[in-house]
């Protein structure tokens, strides 16, 4: 079965126990919403799905085989940090080069948002023009599963726009799971919701749970229903 299955996942910090058996998945092909409050532990969880961060346990399974060690997690998963990672002083045109088979970096060469940066080193882009270059670089990745934490951070509306746009349109070929506190973008694209709180995941089958669950608040159910009528 081709999907990202993840069981079991504890984390403490310190006594305080953050993650509780975790239970998530994402299938090729679809584009999994990961919400929660802030401290809720949405972050730690991926990052201990791409093997950057440790785990008391964890279960992991892609396309049916038990994944065991973080470099055989990155063999099939990319993760986009909320922290800028790409190097200082390298010009973008390099960074690409780099980063990307052929293939996939003459394709991004012509991109608009990425064509008036490709003589600059990173330094010198603003904060968004880094958020949408770094996002490019890991969807156009050749890894089958995407974690994206705080995608739409500090991005413009038509940026935003413009990614989910991307992301609608290339669903097909990886599955997806994001994190992001622009819940109404991120819940125009997902096929699934999951919400994470009190160190436990609950897969939501109506926008009416998250006001009930406390994430949401009335106001927000009400945009969020208007804007899908």
């Amino acid at each position: 079965m081709k999907n990202l299955h993840v069981d079991s996942v504890i984390k403490y910090y310190g006594k305080k126990r953050i993650l509780n058996s975790i239970h998530l998945s994402c299938k090729k092909g679809e584009i999994v919403a990961l919400v929660g409050k802030n401290g809720s532990g949405k972050s730690t969880l991926l990052k201990i799905l791409f093997g950057v961060e440790s785990a008391s346990q964890k279960f992991i399974k892609i396309e049916g085989y038990i994944v065991r060690g973080n470099k055989n997690l990155k063999k099939h998963i990319n993760y986009l940090p909320q922290e800028n990672f790409l190097p200082l002083n390298i010009k973008i045109k390099t960074i690409i080069q780099l980063f990307l088979p052929k293939e996939k970096s003459d394709a991004l060469f012509h991109n608009e948002y990425i064509v008036p940066l490709l003589q600059k080193q990173f330094q010198e882009l603003s904060g968004g023009e880094k958020r949408i270059l770094e996002l490019l670089l890991i969807l156009n990745s050749e890894k089958r599963y995407v974690l994206l934490d705080e995608p739409f951070n500090g991005v413009s509306p038509i940026t935003k726009e413009y990614i989910l746009k991307y992301l609608s349109k290339n669903r097909a070929k990886k599955g997806y799971i994001i994190t992001d506190h622009d819940f109404e973008n991120v819940f125009r694209i997902a096929d699934k919701i999951v919400l994470l709180d009190c160190g436990n995941t609950i897969e939501i089958k109506d926008y009416r749970q998250l006001v009930n669950l406390g994430y949401l608040s009335e106001t927000n159910y009400q945009q969020i229903m208007k804007g899908q009528s």
